[in-house]
C-alpha cells in the first residue's frame, strides 16, 4: 500500500467522523430544542409548532414563543456557540486544556465590566463594558505570567488572582454603589438566561455571524502554531500575528456571550475538551467546539427549566458545578502528566 493511499485514506476517515459527529451534535441540538419549546406547563403543542415558528402563532403560544422560551433558547444556542469557539481557539493558541477562558478570568472580568460601566456610563450599553472587561482581564494574566499563556501553572494562578480581583470590583460596585440596581445585577452576573430578550439574540447573533466564519479562517494556521513557533515560521505562517488575531477572536466571543448571558462558566472550557474526544484529533475543531457549546448551554437550560431539584436555577450556577468536577478532573490529569 503507498503512501498516498494511507494518506488518503486516513482523511476520508477524518472527514467522515467530523460529518458524523457533526450530524449527531446538530440532531441532538434540534431534540434538546423541541424539548425546551414544548414540554412543561408553558409548552407549546408539538401539532401547534410548526404553524408557530411560521409566525402563525396567536395567544399564548405566541406570548410563549416570542417572549419568553423563543428568545431564551436562541440566546442559548448562539451563546453556547461563541462560548464553545472562544476555548477552542484559546485552549490551541495557548497549547494548554486548561487555557481556557473561565481559567483566566475572562468571564469573571468582563462582569467587572459591566459592573462599572453600569456604575460610570450608564447610557452605554453593557455589552461593550463585558468586551472591555474581558479584553482588560486576558492582558492582565498575559502581563502577570512573565511568559504569554505558555505556562499552564502562572496562567492559572495569574487567572485566579485576576479573577480575584475582578469579583472584589463586582462586590464594591454592586454593595456600595448599586444598591437599587443591586439585585438585577447580581442575577446577571451569576449567569442566567431568564430574562433573555431580542437584543440578546442580536447580539450574539451578530457575533457569531462576524467571528464564527472567522475563527474557522484562521484555525488551520492556529493548530500549525502546535507543532511550534519555528515550524510554523517554516510554512509561511507569522506566529505572533496568528496568535493575537486568535486571541482577539477568542475575546470578542467570550465578550458577546458574557454580554447576553452573563459570565456562565466552564462551556468555554468544556466544549473544545469534548469535541476534541469525539473527533479523536489533538486539535479542538472551532466548528466542532460551537456545536459542542450550544448543546451544553441548551441541555443545562433545559434542566433548568423542567429538571426537579434544579428546577429555577440560573443555568450558570449548573455549569458552574459540573464544570467544576470537570476542572478538577483535568487538574489531576494535567498533574500526574507533570505539566503542572
Amino acid at each position: 500500500m503507498s503512501h498516498t493511499d494511507t494518506s488518503r485514506r486516513f482523511a476520508l476517515s477524518v472527514d467522515r467522523r467530523f460529518c458524523i459527529v457533526a450530524i449527531l451534535s446538530i440532531g441532538s441540538l434540534l431534540i434538546v430544542a423541541l424539548l425546551t419549546l414544548t414540554i412543561g406547563k408553558l409548552g407549546i403543542p408539538v401539532t401547534e409548532l410548526p404553524q408557530a415558528l411560521v409566525g402563525r402563532a396567536e395567544g399564548q403560544t405566541a406570548f410563549v414563543l416570542e417572549r419568553l422560551r423563543g428568545p431564551r433558547l436562541a440566546t442559548a444556542v448562539l451563546a453556547g456557540a461563541l462560548l464553545g469557539v472562544s476555548g477552542a481557539l484559546f485552549q490551541t493558541v495557548t497549547r494548554n486544556p486548561l487555557g481556557s477562558p473561565d481559567v483566566i478570568g475572562l468571564g469573571a472580568g468582563a462582569g467587572a465590566g459591566v459592573a462599572l460601566m453600569t456604575l460610570s456610563f450608564p447610557l452605554f450599553p453593557s455589552s461593550l463594558g463585558a468586551v472591555l472587561g474581558a479584553a482588560i482581564a486576558t492582558l492582565a494574566v498575559y502581563v502577570c505570567t512573565g511568559r504569554g499563556f505558555r505556562s499552564p501553572a502562572r496562567t492559572i494562578i495569574a487567572g485566579i488572582a485576576v479573577a480575584a480581583m475582578a469579583a472584589a470590583i463586582i462586590e464594591y460596585v454592586v454593595s456600595t454603589q448599586l444598591r437599587d440596581a443591586a439585585s438585577q445585577l447580581a442575577a446577571y452576573l451569576v449567569g442566567s438566561l431568564n430574562a433573555s430578550n431580542g437584543q440578546d439574540v442580536l447580539v450574539t447573533l451578530g457575533a457569531v455571524v462576524l467571528i464564527l466564519p472567522a475563527a474557522i479562517a484562521v484555525s488551520r494556521d492556529v493548530s500549525l502554531l502546535e507543532m511550534g513557533d519555528d515550524t510554523a515560521s517554516g510554512v509561511g505562517i507569522d506566529p505572533n500575528r496568528t496568535r493575537s488575531i486568535a486571541v482577539i477572536l477568542s475575546v470578542l466571543a467570550g465578550g458577546a456571550a458574557v454580554a447576553a448571558a452573563g459570565p456562565i462558566s466552564f462551556v468555554s472550557l468544556t466544549a473544545p475538551q469534548i469535541a476534541r474526544r469525539l473527533l479523536k484529533t489533538s486539535n479542538a475543531s472551532v466548528f466542532s467546539s460551537a456545536l459542542t457549546g450550544a448543546l451544553i448551554l441548551t441541555a443545562a437550560d433545559l434542566a433548568a427549566q423542567q429538571a426537579p431539584l434544579v428546577a429555577g436555577l440560573p443555568v450558570g450556577v449548573l455549569t458552574l458545578g459540573v464544570g467544576g468536577i470537570y476542572l478538577g478532573y483535568l487538574l489531576v490529569r494535567e498533574r500526574s502528566k507533570g505539566r503542572l
